[in-house]
């Protein structure tokens, strides 16, 4: 725990006064809603010492919350000085229900228009004004004040994605985004999500590791016409490299004012749950008008063109090789390593991991931190392993990992939990029950365009059955060379208006997490792909290839139709990367995929 987190509260609460100001929210995102952000744009973990990547807090004078969503609730016990904040659910019960219960007339509270999203803006706002109390937007970051060692804005360099490698130029997407504005009566939009610029540009970035999208703005016209606001030290001299053709490059200092210049007369389509709110009064200063709608980059870029969908499937062979060689490995080394009195830990795992996919064709860097975790940290669902917390990997505990790759055609994102001795029944009770959910999902028939809110019970059902249930949500969408969090798509409790579609690339992984002994979840990723035997209908197809462990599964708990579903699968993970793989990965295989 960082006990110095009363210092930056304490610099945030004279600003405020100096400010007039009664209160102040602070999300976890930066200017363009990023879930991963740069040290420079971390002022939530610097405000409270939570580094999870969701959370917002509100700090008024003689109080301070923290709310964060199921994933975070004991990393942020762990992380956050309780006497200084104090903790609430995210979701269950978010700042403006707080706000409408707690806040006083006369309140000012004072928000980020560039780090609040117009839907995020507008249910604070609301809630403010139902108790008489006022949302300011701030005319400047109150952290480029209260952080005096602040790091500055990321840099990275910038590099084209290949049109044969992403399946369409970046002209043919732009005319195809373009053509899809005026089929809205739009005359513009306005995008302000990295890795929808990236994707329509057919560039990759390097601003924040692990998460490959250049931090910019841009603005495409109706007729096709694009203007992107991007520091042009990031492209250096490799422009004439990169698919940008007729695009307007223009620094990002003048977004604003070049955005107040070209909306004057026109409707300027902006998504509201990304947007940042500061948009609306930059449209309303320059004469034009807001249509809030779904960004139509966001659905474009979640249906994979097949060259794309090749990649992965190319991507998912090189890692499938390196996971299970980890996991041949971690099999013979766990107890030799405990017997000999120097146990592997969490840490070391993870290095060893990193290094067998950097071995791999086409790996450029991990998908995100590796989350590598040992008995009772493994009930952290976005753990991530320090020199503090690094816990041994021992025969009487379950190790869960949960790791990807970003490789040049794709992406992954897979989590295997491991048993290398003897578990107890409630491990087993937890562990054949997540891996029914998982097959139950895995192996669903659904109509083209269902809901992922409507198929999410799928993979909990088993564990509902007896009573227990995980906070989080099943799967989500995944990013082609982009971010592991792809939106839309969703499996989740909540509802999601956007229904799967072919060519959609999802990942399944329900979960259980029992606090203070032990995690447990299976995570597959899959391709959305049409039933051959059901026109108008959908299956998943596996992308991910590592065999999932079943010593904590009670095997007769499984229906005959499971266990043929686990056998093909074992089956198939085998024939293809048997020939891939050295000899002691290989008789890895023949043990745990026989057959």
């Amino acid at each position: 725990m960082n006990m110095m987190t009363d210092i930056p509260i304490s610099r945030l609460r004279a600003f405020l006064a100096a400010q007039s100001l009664d209160g102040m929210i602070v999300p976890r995102a930066d200017v363009y809603q990023s879930e991963v952000t740069a040290p420079h744009d971390d002022c939530l973990a610097f405000l409270t010492g939570f580094t999870g990547s969701a959370g917002m807090a509100l700090v008024l004078p003689q109080e301070a919350l923290l709310f964060v969503d199921g994933r975070y609730k004991v990393q942020a016990r762990q992380q956050v000085d309780a006497a200084l904040f104090a903790l609430h659910h995210l979701h269950d019960e978010p700042p403006e229900m707080w706000l409408r219960a707690n806040g006083r007339s006369g309140w000012r509270i004072g928000a980020d228009p560039l780090r609040l999203t117009l839907a995020q803006y507008d249910r604070l706002s609301a809630a403010c004004s139902l108790v008489g109390a006022e949302l300011v937007p701030l005319q400047s970051d109150p952290f480029d004040i209260i952080w005096p060692d602040r790091p500055p804005p990321p840099l990275g360099p910038v590099r084209g994605m290949p049109a044969a490698k992403a399946g369409a130029t970046s002209a043919e997407k732009r005319d195809r985004i373009a053509a899809t504005l005026r089929g809205d009566d739009a005359d513009l939009l306005v995008e302000t999500q990295p890795d929808n610029i990236a994707w329509l540009l057919n560039v990759r970035g390097s601003d924040v590791p692990m998460n490959p999208v250049p931090q910019s703005f841009l603005i495409l016209h109706a007729d096709g016409r694009c203007e992107w606001f991007v520091d042009s030290r990031k492209l250096g001299n490799r422009i004439g490299a990169l698919d940008l053709g007729d695009v307007v490059l223009t620094g990002p200092e003048s977004f604003a004012s070049r955005l107040g210049e070209a909306v004057q007369g026109r409707r300027v389509l902006a998504d509201p749950d990304f947007a940042p709110a500061a948009l609306r009064a930059w449209v309303d200063r320059g004469g034009g008008t807001l249509v809030p709608a779904s960004d139509p980059i966001t659905l474009a870029k979640a249906i994979k063109t097949p060259a794309e969908l090749a990649g992965f499937r190319e991507a998912h062979l090189a890692d499938g090789v390196a996971l299970t060689s980890f996991l041949a490995w971690l099999t013979a080394e766990v107890p030799r390593r405990e017997a000999a009195g120097h146990p592997v830990t969490e840490l070391e795992a993870e290095a060893r991991l990193h290094a067998f996919r950097a071995a791999q064709p086409g790996f450029l860097e991990d998908s995100f931190r590796t989350i590598s975790a040992a008995g009772a940290n493994a009930a952290m669902c976005h753990y991530a392993a320090t020199t503090a917390s690094d816990a041994v990997i021992v025969t009487g505990r379950p190790y869960l990992v949960d790791s990807g790759g970003q490789y040049a055609t794709g992406t992954t994102d897979v989590t295997r939990t491991v048993m290398f001795g003897v578990p107890d029944r409630q491990m087993k009770d937890a562990c054949t029950a997540v891996l029914k959910g998982f097959l139950s999902l895995l192996t669903a028939r659904f109509p083209v365009d269902t809901k992922g809110h409507q198929l999410d019970a799928f993979a909990r059902r088993a564990l509902w059955d007896i009573g227990l249930d995980y906070d989080h949500g099943t799967g989500h969408g995944v990013g082609h060379n982009l971010l592991i969090h792809e939106y839309p798509f969703r499996f989740a409790k909540t509802a999601n208006p956007f229904g799967l579609r072919p060519g959609a690339i999802m990942t399944i992984e329900p979960g259980f997490y029992a606090e203070g002994a032990f995690g447990i979840r299976i995570e597959n990723q899959v391709e959305v792909v049409a039933d051959p035997e059901a026109p108008g209908f959908c299956r998943f197809v596996s992308l991910t290839l590592a065999p999932i462990d079943l010593t904590m599964v009670h095997r007769d708990a499984l229906t005959a139709a499971e266990t043929a579903k686990l056998d093909a699968y074992h089956a198939e993970v085998r024939r293809k990367l048997a020939p891939l793989v050295d000899d002691a990965t290989r008789d890895y295989l023949a043990r745990v995929c026989p057959g």
